[in-house]
């Protein structure tokens, strides 16, 4: 048997294992160790399972991940999430749509500290979805932003999606980390375009809430300073070179710490609890990863992702029509794969690609972290959609797929400028003190 036949016959495999919901590291280790026992035989599949799996367990550099995770979990138990949007709240609320716009701005906030999209939308969606039920909004605005908000979560550094792709691809977490800045940004702008435009056009939509005066608004940025300062303090220190990520990571969750102790708003199950989560996802990162580094071998030996490369450098389409290519596969296959998934699958044969093609690796990862979020609110698999569903269970799933729409579509307007003018993502890094 040839080892491209191999190598499909694992695809599928794997393919038919995560149908049947397997969780995706275990897909990818099973698959992996059975096709290099295929290949190369029993012990050189045993060498590689127990090499990776005590690699990944000593790397230093995936410090980053527990500590950037320890620190969003701290904020979210301390209250400064609440201060974010009560910011928002007091600035925004008022406007058509304001409470919704205030949720985009808490969730770009929230992300600055937590690196994960489902934690910023339960977070944010505890706070905000009782505030816009109360003024009226209608179901599918206000559970879209939260979802969509959530997403910004992979975006805006720091985020676990950069740290899996720099693993994946030996790239620079830090420069990956500032590269997602200006993007965050331009795409939190989109967002907020999108609500103001839904609400113009429907105002049932989105009335505005009550007004606050500039005391207020004054006082709740005083409140809110706090996490500002923090988030500027890690993410500004990654870029002048005071810090590495993980010294940065470990400054922040240290200070997020300090800030809830003195607040007298960490009790011992909130403690607990913050461990826990903490554990949980450090952990499902952990083993994609291993997962990954068991299966990619296994992928490389059949020689499929080198065969697939030379299919697609010999079409006859030109650079920017492979790359659309890519992107268009990203987004189809986030509608129905989980999105560390698509990176494993997919990387060993787009990253030689999209080095052939000269483009810089630092910005892929930017557009590849939008492909996913897209997917984390794409039809039928849709993680944030469901996870709001959770907090707002009264609101029908199609209500919820229906109000991420005008947000998905900011996202593809995001990718198409992205592409048209990668200095955006490219600045901040190509500046950074090394």
């Amino acid at each position: 048997m040839s080892g491209t036949l191999i190598g499909t016959i694992g695809l599928l495999a794997l393919f038919v294992l995560l149908v049947l919901r397997m969780p995706v590291a275990m897909a990818m280790l099973v698959v992996g160790f059975v096709g290099t026992v295929a290949m190369n035989g029993l012990n050189a599949a045993f060498a590689t399972l127990s090499g990776e799996t005590f690699e990944f367990s000593t790397f230093y550099a995936l410090l980053v991940v527990p500590l950037f995770i320890l620190m969003g979990n701290l904020a979210g138990v301390s209250g400064m999430s609440r201060d974010l949007y009560g910011a928002a709240y007091a600035w925004f609320g008022h406007w058509r749509g304001g409470l919704a716009s205030a949720t985009i701005a808490g969730c770009a906030g929230f992300a600055a500290m937590s690196g994960s999209s489902i934690a910023a939308a339960v977070t944010m969606g505890r706070v905000a979805l009782p505030e816009m039920k109360r003024f009226g909004y209608d179901d599918a605005l206000a559970t879209g932003s939260v979802a969509a908000g959530g997403t910004l979560g992979i975006l805006i550094p720091p985020s676990v999606g950069m740290v899996v792709y720099a693993i994946l691809t030996e790239q620079s977490i830090g420069k990956l980390f500032i590269a997602g800045v200006f993007p965050g940004l331009l795409l939190t702008a989109l967002f907020l375009i999108a609500i103001a435009t839904m609400t113009r056009l429907w105002p049932h939509l989105g009335p505005a809430g009550s007004k606050t005066g500039l005391g207020e608004k004054l006082a709740s940025l005083r409140r809110a300073s706090t996490m500002v300062g923090i988030v500027v303090v890690t993410i500004g220190g990654i870029y002048v070179g005071a810090f590495t990520p993980i010294e940065a990571a470990g400054v922040g969750a240290f200070l997020v710490l300090i800030v809830a102790l003195v607040r007298r708003t960490l009790t011992v199950e909130q403690l607990k609890f913050v461990v826990l989560q903490t554990l949980r996802t450090t952990a499902t990162v952990f083993m994609i990863l291993i997962g990954a580094h068991v299966f990619n071998p296994f992928m490389a030996l059949t020689e499929v992702p080198a065969n697939l490369v030379s299919f697609l450098t010999g079409l006859a389409v030109g650079d920017l029509g492979i790359l659309l290519i890519i992107l268009a596969t990203y987004t189809l296959l986030g509608t129905f794969l989980e999105g560390f998934a698509m990176l494993v699958l997919t990387l060993p044969v787009v990253y030689p690609l999209i080095l052939e093609m000269g483009l810089s690796p630092i910005w892929f990862g930017v557009v590849c972290v939008i492909v996913l979020e897209m997917g984390l609110i794409s039809p039928p698999v849709g993680i944030n959609v469901f996870v709001v569903k959770s907090i707002a269970p009264d609101v029908p799933m199609g209500a919820i797929f229906r109000g991420i729409m005008p947000f998905w579509l900011a996202m593809i307007i995001c990718l198409g400028i992205l592409v048209a003018v990668p200095e955006i993502a490219l600045y901040l890094p190509n500046t950074m003190f090394d």
